[in-house]
């Protein structure tokens, strides 16, 4: 069919695409390798339900609204003045309840722009002093996974350092019940457009035909038989924590010293655990070369500090380690348009969170998704790029 297209792989990425393409008029046929969809986006089956990683959507993002708009991630919460009077920070070794003063000074200039061209440490140490760039590092650590994000493209850490310390209300949005949920109504609102997804099919072949190639860069590799697709990522250890409830455990301690954090998800969406008890992710970047269990060794010792007498009030704990699977980082010299591209010729598109896409964290997945869609519409379909212009883009 000439208005046809397949997708392979169906996470956050995939589903997204195979929406905006249906949007459009075509015809959507997407394989998933499991048996569920979702990709990084599963959350685990209750009574503790913990999203596979740490996950929160920005409100402040294009890719929210455009979310939104379909009602795919509501209901969701935010920080209430509650939540985020708990909210601490670990700052040489201890838990606090205010970040270091250079920080707050730093993140003031918001219209500076930060060159891409050098190292994020080397250009904040000399604007702003060391003790403003390691808060800052540790701040930006947990949203790159990145250990050491000194070494990063100033441009790149200074943007999402930007985002993250954003004046006025915290624009992080918390998804009722996991991200699964966001993933079944994606789902759901998919096979309302007409598209057909089938799980539990692994695609070894490249698809004759149009295809949206919606896997991680080591998948795409293999199947598109491109050793430059590569890109660097970050490496984390994490921990989900079903604990008891103590009246004392913070909402959120972010982590300045190494970059990790720890948050009560539960806080924002009592769901997500039993009553009496709540749900606890963190987040430790690991060093270069650091083996699992000392990471995992690291990030215990933050709950430690963090979460009184957390050892004694477990009731359940899962323990994972993200390595490569984490999203791009943008070296000194580099941004996301020397990413690998999204149109790799020949009806062939690859989308993703490791990309040719702007964006922080999950938003690079769906703006990339976005954009094949437009261009597999144009490449199609006149009458799919005439539908286009009805819908929201």
């Amino acid at each position: 069919m000439r208005n046809s297209i397949t997708i392979v792989g169906g996470g956050v990425a995939g589903l997204t695409a195979a929406i905006a393409c249906a949007e459009r008029g075509l015809a959507v046929t997407l394989h998933e390798a499991h048996r569920r969809l979702g990709g990084r986006a599963r959350s685990t089956p209750g009574p503790y339900v913990a999203n596979d990683g740490t996950h929160v959507l920005y409100s402040d993002g294009e890719p929210f609204r455009w979310l939104a708009e379909r009602r795919l991630v509501q209901p969701f919460s935010r920080p209430t003045p509650g939540e985020l009077a708990r909210f601490r920070f670990r700052r040489d070794g201890r838990i606090r309840a205010l970040p270091p003063l250079a920080l707050l000074r730093m993140v003031a200039h918001r219209r500076l722009t930060a060159p891409a061209d050098e190292p994020f440490g080397e250009w904040a140490g000399r604007r702003f002093g060391p003790e403003a760039t390691r808060a800052a590092a540790g701040v930006v650590g947990v949203i790159t996974y990145t250990a050491d994000p000194g070494r990063l493209s100033a441009a790149f850490v200074w943007e999402r350092l930007l985002r993250a310390a954003a004046p006025g209300w915290p624009a992080v949005r918390y998804v009722h019940g996991g991200w699964s949920a966001m993933v079944e109504r994606m789902a759901a609102h998919a096979r309302r457009l007409g598209a057909v997804i089938a799980t539990g099919e692994r695609v070894d072949a490249l698809p004759d035909g149009p295809v949206i190639v919606a896997t991680g860069l080591d998948s795409a590799r293999a199947l598109l038989g491109d050793e430059s697709l590569r890109w660097p990522s970050g490496r984390a250890a994490l921990i989900d924590l079903g604990l008891r409830t103590d009246r004392r455990d913070p909402f959120l301690v972010s982590d300045l010293d190494e970059g990790g954090f720890v948050e009560r998800y539960s806080a924002p969406d009592p769901s997500l655990a039993p009553p009496g008890h709540a749900l606890v992710q963190l987040e430790l970047p690991a060093r270069p070369d650091e083996a699992v269990p000392a990471a995992t060794a690291r990030a215990e010792a933050l709950a430690d500090l963090a979460l009184p007498g957390w050892r004694d009030r477990v009731t359940w704990r899962r323990d994972a380690f993200a390595n490569g699977r984490t999203g791009a980082v943008d070296g000194p010299g580099t941004t996301w348009r020397d990413r690998p591209a999204i149109d790799r010729g020949e009806g062939v598109w690859l989308i993703g969170d490791s990309v040719a896409a702007p964006g922080m964290l999950a938003e690079v997945a769906l703006n990339s998704a976005r954009s094949a869609a437009r261009a597999a519409a144009v490449k199609l379909s006149p009458s799919a790029v005439r539908k286009a212009s009805t819908v929201s883009d």
